[in-house]
């Protein structure tokens, strides 16, 4: 599994665009695009349903996105927890 796919897709649907997402992350946009592709390919469904000016969430990319975000949510709140234990002291 390849969480950055996921990143970037959640982020491009965040950002309205591909060209905004990749902005944000600060990579080209040919790297968005291509790692948004080989997720779909990877789920063998289509996420978004591109146009010239907007990207749309396919109904399969909707319930992907809603559950992406949860766990986009629990892992940085989970390494949240990791740095503010590793500052703390530890033992007897």
């Amino acid at each position: 599994m390849d969480l950055d796919g996921v990143a970037i897709f959640v982020k491009v649907v965040q950002a309205g665009s591909f060209s905004r997402a990749a902005t944000l992350l600060d990579m080209p946009n040919s790297t968005v695009s291509a790692k948004v592709s080989a997720l779909e390919k990877r789920l063998g469904v289509t996420l978004l349903q591109r146009t010239t000016r907007r990207v749309h969430l396919t109904d399969a990319g909707e319930a992907y996105f809603q559950r992406s975000v949860r766990a986009l949510e629990e892992l940085q709140a989970a390494e949240n927890e990791l740095e503010s234990a590793r500052g703390e002291p530890n033992g007897v």
